[in-house]
C-alpha cells in the first residue's frame, strides 16, 4: 500500500481537532476514586512453567467495579531486591496468552506485569481469562462501541481503569520497584498505555507502539479498516448519533491523555498503517506534554511497525529511564 496519510513534515506538525471534554479530568478523576473503594487484593499466585530462568507469577487483582482482572508476573530468577518494573498492554482481540509467550523484558533483569483485557483474548495469540461482567446497549461487532451512548458505560472506561490498577497491583510485590515504572504496549496495547501515562503521575518512561485509540474523529473517517470502521458501521444503522458518539470517544481519546503525560516517552509509527494511521498517532506525540519524547517512523511498513526493530530501540531507549 503506497502512503495514503499526510507526508512526514505535516505529520510532524499535525495536531488534532478533537477537544478534550470540559469535565475530563474530573471524571477520570471520579472513576478511579470509585475503582479505589474496592479492596486492591492483588493476588500472587506461583506458576511451574518449566521455565529455569524466570519466576512466574499468576495475578488476580480488582480493576473497575471491583471486577477481578488477571495477569502474569514474569521475574528473573533469584531476584532478590526490587526490580524496574515494565507493565505491558495487550492489543485488540489479545489476552495475556502463557507465560512462555513474555519472556523479553524479564530477560532484561526487569520485573514484567502483562495486563488481560477484559473481555478479550478470542482472536488471537494463546487467549485470555478475564470477564466483562458489565453489559451494554446495542453495539457493533467487537469492542469499539459498546457502551457507546455514554462516557459512563462506554467500554474502555473500564479497560483503562483496569490498566491504572494493574499497575498498582504490579507495584505491591516487593520485588517490584514503584519508582521505576515504565508502561508499553502495541496497537491497543500503546492506547492503553498512553491512557495510563496521562492517568499515572510518577512513571518513569512510556512507550506507545502504533498506538491505536488516537484522535477519533479524523480515523473513523480516514480509514475504513477494523477497529475504527466498528465506529462508522454502528452509526450506518443508529443515524443521527454521530455527535454522541463522538462526545464519548473524547473521553476516551489517546490526544487527550497524551497532553496530560509527564514522563518520557517513546513512540512509533508506520506511514502505510492504515489500522492506526499515522496521523492519528502523531496527533498523540505531538499533544504529549513531557518535553523528552520521540517517536521512530517506519516508512514502508503498515501495522507491523517496526516490530522487532522497535523492540530494540525500546531496549535501547529503556536504558536511559529504568
Amino acid at each position: 500500500m503506497p502512503l495514503f496519510d499526510l507526508p512526514l513534515d505535516e505529520l510532524r506538525e499535525y495536531r488534532s481537532a478533537s477537544a478534550a471534554p470540559g469535565d475530563f479530568d474530573a471524571f477520570w478523576t471520579g472513576t478511579l476514586a470509585q475503582a479505589r473503594e474496592h479492596d486492591l487484593a492483588a493476588l500472587f499466585e506461583p506458576v511451574d512453567t518449566g521455565l529455569s530462568t524466570v519466576r512466574v507469577f499468576d495475578v488476580t487483582f480488582a480493576g473497575f467495579g471491583g471486577h477481578p482482572v488477571k495477569g502474569w508476573l514474569t521475574l528473573p530468577a533469584g531476584a532478590e531486591a526490587p526490580l524496574p518494573l515494565v507493565v505491558q498492554f495487550i492489543g485488540y482481540g489479545g489476552g495475556r496468552g502463557l507465560p512462555h509467550e513474555h519472556l523479553l523484558w524479564a530477560s532484561t533483569g526487569r520485573a514484567h506485569f502483562v495486563m488481560d483485557t477484559r473481555g478479550q483474548g478470542s482472536a488471537w495469540g494463546g487467549g485470555g481469562d478475564t470477564a466483562d461482567p458489565v453489559g451494554g446497549a446495542p453495539a457493533y461487532p467487537g469492542f469499539m462501541t459498546r457502551g457507546i451512548e455514554a462516557p459512563e458505560n462506554y467500554y474502555y472506561r473500564r479497560v483503562f481503569t483496569d490498566a491504572v490498577r494493574a499497575v498498582e497491583a504490579a507495584r505491591s510485590h516487593p520485588l517490584t520497584d514503584a519508582a521505576r515504572t515504565a508502561v508499553l504496549g502495541s496497537s491497543q496495547g500503546g492506547g492503553i498505555a498512553l491512557a495510563v501515562g496521562g492517568l499515572v503521575p510518577d512513571l518513569a518512561a512510556v512507550a506507545p507502539d502504533v498506538p491505536f485509540l488516537c484522535d477519533f474523529p479524523r480515523a473513523a473517517t480516514l480509514t475504513d479498516r477494523h477497529p475504527y470502521r466498528e465506529v462508522g458501521l454502528y452509526l450506518r444503522t443508529h443515524r443521527g448519533r454521530t455527535g454522541d458518539a463522538l462526545r464519548t470517544l473524547s473521553y476516551f481519546d489517546g490526544v487527550h491523555f497524551a497532553a496530560r503525560g509527564s514522563a518520557p516517552a517513546l513512540f512509533s509509527t508506520g506511514l502505510e498503517d492504515q489500522t492506526c494511521p499515522p496521523s492519528t498517532v502523531f496527533a498523540a506525540f505531538n499533544a504529549w506534554a513531557h518535553d523528552d519524547k520521540a517517536i521512530e517512523v517506519y516508512d514502508f511498513n503498515d501495522h507491523e511497525g517496526g516490530g522487532p526493530f522497535q523492540e530494540a530501540a525500546q531496549l535501547r531507549w529503556m536504558r536511559s529511564y529504568l
